[in-house]
């Protein structure tokens, strides 16, 4: 009888992570593309790459705090069993009071803020943009509570209006001359509303309330996840920091613009996946060898899915970013195809950051991202000061490859996550990638640029990835079925990544509970 209890709990969970993958993934598309339309609107008939960096520095300001607005208490919302009500009313009233606190100080700070990075003209853009924060932190709790409950139908509510909002105010103030101001603006209108939608999807969810054993228990869970998020985004935005210091805000604004283009796989995917996979994590991190399936197959998914997407976008650079943008921004093609190969690596690491928080490691997570920064930034420093935003990004990738990603896999085997295992369902797409690779290469040299040139030669490079990689579809579904034989179900797997859909970064707090900003995707 407890068998067949258990059973049918983890069938019910596995519809439920189902349910909430396709919602999820229908949400983000949908927002990628709003937000990819819009700034294609932007970028090639409003804003100029000055205006772009300046406001550039602004939105990277706002991540960097954002991932430390609530001190991490907010995911104890999503892990913690029990009655939610009992301590959400604590972790509102944290919540509230850290993003307060931050907000007074960046808004004193701003000025030697903006001047450190290289745009004394964003000090007024920082202000009001960063009142996300406070609107941000009294979000947390309902947003947590949907996160919890799977309801991602609601969230993409939510996120439409935010959008439609946002949107609208940004495109208004722009076409009247306000400049990077409108995307402040028009962020601050959007998680407005965002807020109110998360208070009416969650009623009675926005209640302030205090116990200080419940405090201090909730700050003993937070605070190393809010480090750890922090030093995550920090990594994610010393690129932009420092080519903004180095190399002034007109580069900065070029390499945003690669930044972005190569956050289109990267964010469709990792934010589809995030809004259920820490939650997935969560009620698999008891069953180490149930975990260990679910992520190798969830990894085996992402790659699969991820990898042609960034290969076409980073073999095509010039021609894509031309056609889409305009020939004014072609500069930001010398970044791309370094700033894909780190997209795949954004993927795994973030798919990695909610696994080993499901698995409690949260110790484990501080020290890989303080060793990430302290690595990075010495090498962006000099790359920024011998070359351009070229160098830039690929020193973020020999960072990422050389340093990063080998500290992680360590933590991953001694969280009971067998690397064989996730070797052998990256392979296929890897190996995919590369054939891909060079036929993109080859076929763009004679076929030329043009339109039609540029079809044929991504069709023919999707070809032959498909030829390479879907026979490991049979590999990442059924690598470790031999280790689940004699158990009887197979719904453990579902529930971390259930099916295509989940497929799927930057750095942090999960993606879900945050109200995107428009068109800037950092």
């Amino acid at each position: 009888m407890g068998n067949d209890t258990a059973e049918a709990g983890q069938a019910a969970l596995g519809t439920k992570v189902r349910s909430a993958t396709r919602w999820s993934l229908v949400n983000t598309m949908v927002m990628r593309l709003g937000n990819f339309a819009t700034g294609i609107v932007l970028v090639r008939y409003v804003l100029d790459p000055a205006a772009w960096g300046i406001y550039g520095v602004a939105q990277t300001v706002l991540m960097v705090l954002l991932s430390a607005n609530e001190l991490g208490v907010t995911l104890a919302v999503v892990r913690w069993e029990g009655d939610v009500r009992r301590f959400a009313p604590t972790v509102l009233t944290l919540s509230a009071l850290s993003s307060g606190l931050l907000y007074l100080s960046l808004f004193a700070a701003a000025p030697a803020v903006a001047a450190l990075l290289g745009a004394t003209e964003a000090t007024a853009v920082l202000r009001v943009m960063c009142l996300c924060l406070i609107l941000d932190g009294l979000s947390q709790v309902p947003a947590g509570v949907l996160t919890r409950e799977f309801r991602q139908g609601r969230r993409m509510v939510i996120d439409a209006l935010n959008f439609v909002v946002s949107t609208s105010v940004t495109l208004a103030l722009a076409l009247q001359g306000w400049g990077a101001m409108s995307f402040a603006a028009g962020a601050v209108a959007g998680n407005v509303v965002a807020l109110a939608g998360c208070a009416l999807a969650a009623p009675g969810m926005l209640r302030f309330g205090w116990d200080g054993e419940q405090a201090r228990a909730l700050l003993r869970f937070g605070l190393p996840l809010a480090g750890a998020s922090m030093l995550s985004l920090a990594v994610v935005n010393a690129d932009a920091m420092i080519v903004g210091a180095v190399l002034g805000h007109v580069a900065l604004g070029y390499y945003m613009l690669a930044f972005n283009m190569a956050g289109w796989p990267v964010r469709v995917i990792s934010e589809t996946a995030r809004r259920v996979s820490f939650a997935g994590f969560s009620r698999l991190a008891d069953s180490p060898k149930a975990l260990s399936d679910g992520f190798a197959r969830a990894l085996g998914v992402v790659m699969t899915a991820t990898v042609p997407a960034c290969v076409l976008l980073g073999a095509l650079a010039g021609p894509l970013i031309e056609l889409v943008y305009g020939a004014k921004w072609r500069p930001a093609a010398e970044a791309l195809p370094w700033l894909m190969a780190l997209g795949l690596a954004r993927i795994a690491a973030e798919l990695t950051y909610d696994c080993l928080v499901a698995v409690g490691r949260r110790r484990s997570l501080l020290l890989i991202q303080g060793l990430w920064l302290v690595a990075l930034v010495p090498v962006l420093v000099i790359a920024a000061r011998a070359g351009d935003i070229e160098t830039v990004a690929a020193g973020h990738v020999v960072v990422a490859g050389a340093v990063v990603l080998p500290a992680f896999l360590v933590a991953l085997r001694r969280g009971g996550i067998a690397t064989r295992a996730l070797a052998r369902v990256s392979v296929r797409p890897v190996l995919g990638g590369l054939v891909m690779a060079v036929v993109l290469v080859v076929l763009r040299q004679r076929l030329g640029e043009g339109i039609l040139a540029l079809c044929a030669t991504s069709v023919t490079g999707l070809v032959c990835y498909a030829v390479c990689a879907l026979p490991g579809r049979t590999l990442v579904r059924g690598a470790l079925a031999r280790s689940r034989r004699g158990r009887g179900a197979d719904a453990p797997t579902a529930q971390a990544a259930p099916s295509a859909d989940e497929a799927g970064a930057v750095p942090s707090v999960p993606a879900q509970q945050r109200p995107a900003a428009p068109a800037r995707e950092r």
